[in-house]
């Protein structure tokens, strides 16, 4: 498979690195040469099987729209964006192209929010609840979308909306907290990021996945198959237990 990264940053260079690792072909562009997505043409375009995106805010959505317009199919793991989802989401399906998004393609977090599901049922039970989210001094969108999903999954399990506290420290890979608290007792749910491999992994996994589909999806939806298609280790047999013989007499 041939990827197209957009983006110059640290998370890009390690979906190329990934990406070479699964022995995909990569080739990256910038911003500096990708100003408003004009260097995203029908002709460039045409070279890649699919998309990624980790660059800013204020470049992603011509991005999206330049490859959408030429039915390139994308991941994008850059956030700020989501109050474009659903004019987005109209041009996905008129493109009759496959598109992912997340907020975050780590599977553990995705694994974190699925926990978070169930922990929300604390609320009805006179706990009240905060989000706390924590990254590098050059994150550029505050709250992060990974702390507004999680507002989100709570809020649909159970209809509260929490408040977030973002923070912005050093180089801080990142660092999400769900907390719980009662006049008795603090129970904490948390996830922390120890690099951003994790994310990059995820992503290029993802371009892996949506070969040979086509919609709109949240990578939360489907995270959990990725695996589906992995060859499962055969189970070894334990040898059964020798009887000793007695000999007759």
């Amino acid at each position: 498979m041939r990827i197209l990264v957009l983006g110059r940053g640290k998370t890009c260079a390690l979906v190329a690195e990934i990406a070479r690792l699964r022995g995909h072909d990569v080739i990256g562009i910038g911003s500096a040469e990708n100003s408003n997505g004009q260097a995203l043409t029908a002709r460039f375009l045409a070279d890649s099987d699919v998309v990624i995106d980790f660059t800013t805010p204020q470049a992603v959505v011509s991005n999206i729209e330049a490859c959408l317009r030429c039915g390139s199919p994308m991941v994008v793991g850059t956030t700020g964006w989501y109050a474009e989802l659903p004019r987005i989401r109209q041009m996905v399906e008129r493109s009759r192209v496959g598109f992912v998004y997340g907020s975050n393609f780590s599977v553990g977090v995705n694994l974190f929010f699925e926990i978070a599901r169930s922990a929300a049922s604390l609320l009805a039970r006179e706990y009240e609840g905060k989000i706390l989210e924590r990254h590098h001094v050059h994150k550029k969108d505050a709250p992060s979308g990974t702390a507004v999903m999680l507002q989100h999954v709570v809020h649909e399990a159970t209809g509260a909306a929490l408040p977030i506290t973002s923070e912005r420290e050093g180089e801080v890979v990142g660092f999400h907290s769900l907390s719980f608290e009662s006049a008795s007792d603090t129970i904490t749910l948390a996830h922390d990021a120890k690099s951003r491999r994790g994310f990059a992994e995820g992503a290029v996994r993802a371009a892996e996945w949506l070969q040979g589909r086509k919609g709109f999806y949240d990578f939360r939806d489907i995270f959990c198959d990725l695996d589906k298609d992995k060859p499962r280790p055969r189970r070894r047999l334990a040898a059964a237990p020798q009887r000793s013989r007695r000999r007759a007499k």
